[in-house]
């Protein structure tokens, strides 16, 4: 009979940051567990700014801001309690204006497919992850670098198990299930924003919802979300772990921002979950399910 204490979990990112805020409360669950819990980040967010005020003009961060985010990432990890790797890309940057003007030459989003998978893939068949969790074919938000990770990582998924594809990059490994991050679901934010409204608290999440419900002079609405979710783990035993790794990346996260506008308790009353979308699975799957491993544990 497998056990948890058996099993590999691998979450792949784009950004220093990424892993905190999108699925951080699961991994660190697992890890408790015995789960051997890896993220890999794909760029080193080199083309990321100061967004906590509260960092401007520090030095280190306005010397080397990079050199910064990597310590950081590295306090993210140890308070998860998780395995970290870089895959060693260069951020894409998030392009703004109307055209939006080119990539920057060779970025992350602008490799081909095979030549930003294989590391990706070589790094599968080493850790051999029973599960991957990663984000959607919209990066969860239109990032580029988040696009690109889909993609890689949907490509290890289907590849590091074939000897015939990547060959030279160690031996082959079949990963069993694969999941998209639904962190930013706006039923959550719905929720959250409900319970601090009935406690008289002021909710964040009011400008979110009205965006994502407003309709254009026609009547229409913002697409609906592509995926439903099919998974939801229950964690806040490890909402303080995940709090504790985002106030890691100092220069990217107000300590009084958005993340932590809802306590861990109340979150732990309201929205007790984090949610996944089942994406592909190569073990019978029963959906719903509340367990990143079920169908493998047993």
């Amino acid at each position: 009979m497998t056990s948890l204490s058996e099993m590999r979990l691998l979450a792949v990112h784009a950004h220093p940051d990424d892993e905190s805020s999108k699925g951080a409360a699961t991994m660190a669950h697992y890890a408790r567990q015995g789960v051997e819990v890896m993220v890999v980040t794909c760029t080193g967010g080199e083309r990321g700014s100061i967004l906590n005020a509260e960092m401007e003009g520090h030095p280190h961060a306005e010397r080397d801001l990079t050199g910064l985010r990597r310590h950081e990432m590295a306090q993210a990890a140890a308070a998860l309690d998780v395995h970290h790797r870089w895959l060693g890309f260069m951020d894409s940057g998030l392009p703004e204006g109307d055209p939006l003007p080119p990539l920057p030459w060779g970025c992350f989003a602008l490799q081909p497919l095979e030549r930003a998978a294989a590391p990706l893939v070589r790094l599968v068949r080493r850790f051999r992850p029973h599960v991957i969790l990663t984000y959607d074919e919209n990066g969860g938000y239109p990032h580029p670098d988040h696009i690109q990770t889909h993609n890689i990582s949907v490509e290890a998924f289907r590849a590091a198990g074939d000897p015939e594809r990547y060959p030279g990059l160690g031996e082959p490994w079949t990963p069993q299930k694969l999941y998209y991050d639904r962190a930013f679901n706006v039923e959550r934010f719905v929720a959250l924003h409900e319970a601090l409204e009935e406690r008289g608290l002021q909710s964040p999440y009011a400008a979110r919802i009205a965006m994502l419900q407003e309709t254009d002079p026609e009547g229409h609405r913002p697409p609906a979300p592509r995926h439903e979710t099919t998974t939801k783990v229950r964690c806040p035993d490890t909402f303080a772990l995940r709090d504790e790794a985002l106030r890691s990346h100092r220069t990217q996260v107000a300590p009084d921002g958005m993340f932590f506008a809802v306590s861990a308790e109340l979150q732990s009353q309201v929205w007790p979950w984090e949610d996944y979308v089942l994406a592909e699975s190569r073990v019978p799957a029963d959906v719903p399910e509340h367990d990143l491993f079920a169908g493998i544990v047993g």
